[in-house]
């Protein structure tokens, strides 16, 4: 469905034990109750970046609310991005779900999520199953904790025995504690308890995380839908509207 009129955006924080998240509720025009759809961007990133504005401008556009969330460490919301691990950043997606959950003019509640986002989005999917009628991992991340558990991130190189204290190249530190907290993270249990359907986007030029993994991971989903596109990088530059494309008929077909 399409809506007409002006798009409106409402922009607050929500509260995760604590850690304020920067949020923006971006409402379609001449809608009251619609879907939802929750969505969060990756490791070093943001709300504002130009793949997730086209996803979320799609989304309004198809009658569709959209909830872009800054997690633990990243954009406006609290925490340093240093000290930033993949169980904050859970406990912050379940603080997100719950908001969405409570919202009265919410009719169905989606999941996308962007790299490291897309690694979230797979966890909790799995987690909140019957919470989220179809789930959108982009570019997914989702091997980042098998490579902690081998020793490397992000091209990074570590002892997988004896983790150190940081970890870190010339944009970004971490604490070894993000290493530690990945390591125990299996996301093949949660891609085998989410049921619902799935929409897997990915670039053939991806250099960051190889399209060989989107391939495997929607052979594990019951029922996943991986779209390809030429010539993407992993953020998809100069070919947003592609990802956009992909996402507006992923959801004509529900």
């Amino acid at each position: 469905m399409d809506s007409t009129g002006t798009q409106t955006t409402k922009e607050f924080y929500i509260d995760s034990d604590g850690i304020k998240l920067h949020a923006k509720l971006d409402c379609p025009a001449g809608v009251e109750k619609a879907p939802l759809c929750i969505i969060i961007h990756g490791f070093t990133g943001n709300m504002e970046e130009e793949h997730l504005i086209a996803v979320q401008k799609t989304l309004n556009r198809m009658g569709m609310y959209a909830l872009r969330v800054e997690m633990y460490g990243h954009g406006k919301s609290g925490g340093q991005f240093k000290d930033h691990t993949l169980y904050k950043w859970v406990t912050n997606a379940l603080s997100v779900v719950a908001y969405a959950r409570s919202l009265d003019f919410v009719t169905d509640l989606y999941l996308c999520g962007h790299s490291q986002g897309g690694l979230l989005t797979m966890l909790v999917g799995g987690m909140c199953a019957d919470d989220f009628k179809a789930i959108l991992p982009l570019s997914p991340a989702w091997m980042i904790p098998q490579w902690a558990r081998t020793g490397t991130v992000l091209g990074r190189e570590f002892d997988p025995e004896h983790i150190p204290d940081t970890v870190s190249c010339d944009s970004w530190e971490l604490s070894g504690d993000y290493i530690r907290v990945a390591q125990t993270i299996h996301p093949e249990e949660s891609i085998e308890k989410y049921k619902g359907k799935v929409l897997i986007v990915h670039g053939d030029k991806d250099e960051t995380i190889p399209l060989s993994h989107a391939q495997k991971a929607a052979e594990l989903y019951a029922d996943a839908e991986l779209v390809t596109i030429h010539g993407a990088d992993h953020c998809f530059n100069g070919y947003a509207q592609q990802l956009a494309s992909a996402v507006k008929d992923f959801f004509s077909k529900l």
